[in-house]
């Protein structure tokens, strides 16, 4: 594994761009908790004062943006170095700090209804300082129901620090506290087995029997601590359940979609006309196993190749890839997606007690961060185009909509980064002349489909039956978990997946379980509307005009950050996730690419 000290500059995150030391960042501090100290003295003038109101409103907006700058910096410095003592210690002061603040303006929101909701229109109607802030005030009047009185909202508040107990819990157990089994290959190389080698290893050792002690070393670091992680999720689960029913939700799903005016038959939709859609899920195991001549086929063997293609690409040939393949999108989109590979924004390589996995995230008055643990796999490179698609995103964003309105949704933060996909493969597979990786970029496609809509289904299914147990009184344990899980696997993948009992312990081992519950399903809703998008802006079947409208809208989309309902947003952009169609068009393009893989095979 790489040594930070030993990675050039220009693949590491600037921090500085934040702050240049801690004596900035403690400067910082004492201007947040002087505004803080500003927003508590409006109590009681806000109700009968337009202009107080106003200034408020204001000066809230400052706080945020500065706490916003203030949180994030030891946050990265951590996801960096989880072992970062400094870090760690700066984190949980900041935390301390937002829990008293958020106590002590426990009376806020309900004040604010006590204005009544004509007086608000008037008033937006009135002031235009108030412009940028009326979708998220006419948002609390909606809500209005599950706001509590104010003495209720401050009880509540105590408890806010403690909320993510179990996601901080769980990071510290798989991070910090993990300990990696070492294993010996059949080439007689030597690993400790992290996440990123274990991904490189099932999707490029041809070896069976490697990947299978891969799998095992890896889900043995987790099956060492499994009753933990199981008290961790029903803490977490029962924790959900109780922040639902303390604001008036019947159900922690019902909790997850309203603040989006998301509706649940779009969760339950998705689920079931998966669940109804799994033949072409089948095929493909059946096909794979057949090609890859497995007697047994395992969930381990989902990565690797067909063919035997195992190409690394450096970053450079990655970054060169993704940029060449978003040319449809227009010269602005590529020049702005040419600055954010440049500038310090991408921590590139894993290292020691770096945060696994990879995502992006913005700060408004800075610019998006992206981490990577890139290991030069194809599927890294498709990484780097999926997170690339957060951060144009993110950019768009914040370049035309006011601070107030510039966070998108997650229900459409995965179409940005799912579309950037779709456009490296299809330019990909134009440029390629050789046969083998032909093949790979079409299994790549059908990968895609699998892991972002039918496993991320499959996850989403299992979110649900989880919480519903909690919420029917029933009781969680590990092997509790481990059934759902196994049982879902034999659902949507057949019998032609085989299931040991190291597999059915994959919940452990899923950051988004415990970071942000209900998060999975957005993957595959954003996959099928990106795939509808695609197919409107890229398809020649469609007249130039055409493709031209569905291109102003989708940049429009990524421009309009939160500004309206995701679902709505979506509408504008030309797709409507309240039809089974959006769905059913996924195992449509499944079947298409299992012909075309086909018919690649027959030539080989």
């Amino acid at each position: 594994m790489l040594l930070r000290k030993d990675i050039d500059q220009k693949y590491k995150w600037n921090l500085n761009d934040i702050y240049p030391s801690w004596t900035a960042w403690d400067a910082d501090v004492k201007v947040m908790e002087g505004l803080m100290d500003k927003i508590i003295k409006y109590k009681g003038q806000i109700r009968n004062s337009s202009h107080k109101f106003i200034e408020m409103m204001e000066l809230e907006e400052k706080l945020s943006r500065l706490s916003e700058k203030i949180y994030l910096y030891p946050y990265l410095m951590k996801d960096l170095n989880s072992k970062d003592e400094e870090a760690s210690v700066k984190l949980q002061e900041i935390e301390s700090i937002y829990t008293k603040y958020s106590i002590s303006t426990a009376w806020i929101t309900p004040e604010i209804l006590e204005i009544p909701e004509s007086t608000m229109n008037q008033w937006i109607a009135e002031y235009p300082e108030l412009d940028p802030y009326k979708f998220q005030l006419k948002e609390i009047y909606r809500l209005q129901k599950h706001v509590l009185s104010e003495d209720k909202e401050r009880l509540l508040s105590y408890f806010g620090q403690y909320m993510g107990a179990p996601s901080d819990i769980y990071s510290e157990l798989s991070t910090s506290d993990i300990k990696w089994n070492e294993v010996e290959f059949s080439d007689g190389s030597k690993l400790p087995v992290t996440n990123g080698v274990y991904s490189k290893v099932i999707s490029t050792n041809r070896n069976q029997e490697d990947r299978k002690k891969a799998f095992e070393a890896l889900y043995n670091s987790y099956l060492v601590n499994k009753n933990t992680y199981g008290a961790i999720y029903r803490n977490l689960l029962q924790r959900d359940f109780a922040s639902a029913q303390s604001r008036n939700y019947k159900t922690s799903l019902e909790k997850a979609l309203e603040p989006k005016n998301i509706p649940q038959e779009v969760y339950m939709t998705l689920i079931e006309s998966t669940r109804a859609n799994t033949a072409p899920l089948k095929r493909y195991i059946e096909l794979r196993k057949k090609a890859l001549n497995l007697k047994d086929y395992y969930y381990y063997d989902n990565q690797i190749n067909i063919v035997d293609y195992n190409r690394e690409f450096t970053y450079d040939e990655a970054k060169e890839d993704v940029l060449e393949s978003v040319t449809p999108l227009g010269k602005e989109y590529k020049e702005k997606m040419e600055k954010a590979l440049s500038q310090g924004w991408l921590d590139v390589f894993e290292t020691e007690n770096k945060r696994s996995g990879a995502y992006s995230i913005s700060i408004y008055d800075v610019h998006p961060y992206m981490l990577l643990n890139y290991n030069g796999t194809l599927d890294a490179v498709f990484t780097l185009a999926h997170e690339l698609g957060h951060t144009m995103h993110s950019m768009l964003s914040v370049e035309n909509q006011p601070y107030a309105t510039s966070n998108y949704t997650i229900f459409v933060a995965e179409v940005a980064s799912t579309f950037n996909e779709r456009l490296l493969l299809d330019n990909m597979l134009k440029k390629t002349k050789d046969h083998n990786e032909r093949i790979a970029l079409i299994e790549q496609a059908l990968g895609n489909i699998v892991g972002t809509y039918y496993i991320q289904t499959m996850f989403a299914d299992y979110e649900y039956q989880a919480h519903k147990i909690i919420e029917n009184g029933g009781a969680i344990t590990p092997d509790v978990l481990d059934n759902i899980m196994g049982n879902l696997f034999k659902e949507y993948f057949g019998e032609e997946i085989a299931v040991d009992e190291l597999q059915k312990l994959i919940w452990a081992r899923i950051p988004h379980f415990y970071n942000s519950p209900y998060y999975v399903y957005q993957y595959a809703t954003s996959f099928a509307s990106s795939a509808a998008l695609y197919d409107k802006i890229t398809d020649e079947k469609y007249s130039t005009e055409e493709r031209e409208k569905a291109l102003e809208g989708y940049l429009t989309l990524l421009k309009s950050g939160g500004n309206d309902y995701p679902m709505e947003q979506l509408k504008k952009a030309g797709v409507d996730l309240t039809k089974k169609e959006s769905f059913q068009f996924i195992g449509d393009e499944f079947n298409r690419l299992l012909d075309l893989l086909e018919a690649e095979l027959n030539k080989k």
